[in-house]
């Protein structure tokens, strides 16, 4: 077997060792053809990113990564803004919710208050119409009735246990008054209210003039004995006539939808005061009322301005009692020196507005 073997191992190769010995080369193999396909690049390899610096901020690795939100309930917009979300931020100006131009408003004073009290006290109540001619501008009619007007307590106290008093021009007082006038806004806003309504507010400006009616105090109210019954005898208060009246004032305007509205104010009331004639009658009038007083005469004979209105000093207080001829000596004092003044009267005003 491994003779036989070894000789066709031989034979095998016999061809072979003959084309090398006449020097002709073996052809080469051809590699098989194939279509040209384009070369894919190899993916880059990933390599992960360095660990922020322990001072930099958040904002400054992931400027687009939005902050955590606590609850969906922050992410509601409420009237399209976002109220309920610490995280967000919204700068924009919007325009008024409710436009006033070409608008009416009616607003009612139930009680308006003095605050600067000093020789006097005034609480009364107002009405007020304004006409929004334009966003920002108003034109204003205004009516204000004091329902209590009488020295202050200081003044009362003076008169009580001192016998004296301050000036009748100091101590005027304003029975009622009406003025014309406008009202700027410079100024409007808004707020939140209980986190989930939007209100509207503006700072108002006003300013106008007109006409009030004023009095003097003639005889504090006093308390009487009459056959051992105390009876109260009511102040009495004379007419001093008509006055020159100013207002100046300002304070904010807060809108509940789109009819209506709260108004908080303070307001000065400014009015020349002069003291020269009470009920009509000047020192000439007082003094002969006096005259015929104590003469017993009628008060109709006498030769008396037109504007003295002598009866207010003619007559018994069929209620108390009292003669209204003694209260001649006291009016008589008052315009015995004529005393001049200009007195400011700061009133806060709380109303509510109707808009239409």
């Amino acid at each position: 077997m491994r003779p036989t073997s070894l000789l066709s191992l031989l034979l095998a190769a016999s061809p072979v060792l003959a084309q090398t010995s006449t020097g002709t080369a073996p052809s080469p193999v051809q590699p098989e053809t194939r279509a040209s396909e384009p070369l894919q690049p190899e993916p880059p390899l990933s390599v992960p990113a360095p660990p922020p610096a322990a001072d930099t901020p958040l904002a400054a690795t992931a400027p687009e990564a939005p902050l955590p939100v606590a609850n969906a309930e922050q992410q509601r917009l409420i009237n399209g803004a976002p109220l309920h979300n610490p995280n967000v931020a919204v700068h924009v100006v919007q325009k008024k919710r409710f436009a006033d131009a070409g608008r009416h408003e009616f607003t009612l004073y139930p009680a308006v208050p003095q605050i600067n009290g000093r020789f006097t006290q005034h609480a009364g109540s107002g009405l007020q119409y304004t006409y929004h001619l334009q966003e920002n501008f108003a034109l204003q009619l205004a009516g204000q009735y004091n329902w209590y007007a009488n020295e202050s307590a200081f003044n009362l106290e003076l008169i009580d246990k001192v016998r004296e008093q301050a000036q009748a021009a100091s101590a005027l007082l304003l029975s009622w008054g009406a003025l014309a006038g406008v009202e700027v806004t410079p100024l409007y806003g808004k707020f939140a209210f209980y986190d989930n309504h939007l209100l509207q507010f503006s700072v108002v400006l006003s300013g106008g003039a007109g006409y009030g009616s004023t009095r003097v105090l003639i005889r504090p109210e006093v308390t009487q004995q009459v056959d051992g019954v105390g009876s109260v005898v009511p102040a009495r208060f004379g007419d001093t006539g008509g006055k020159f009246l100013g207002s100046v004032g300002g304070g904010l305007r807060v809108q509940f939808g789109d009819s209506m509205a709260l108004r908080l104010e303070v307001r000065d009331q400014v009015y020349t005061a002069r003291v020269d004639r009470v009920d009509g009658c000047n020192q000439r009038d007082f003094q002969a009322l006096e005259e015929a007083r104590t003469g017993g005469g009628s008060f109709a004979d006498l030769d008396l301005s037109g504007s003295c209105r002598f009866q207010k000093f003619d007559g018994v207080d069929p209620k108390t009692g009292k003669n209204y001829r003694e209260d001649i000596v006291l009016g008589k004092d008052l315009v015995g020196n004529p005393s001049s003044d200009v007195l400011n009267n700061l009133g806060f005003y709380a109303g509510f507005s109707y808009l239409f």
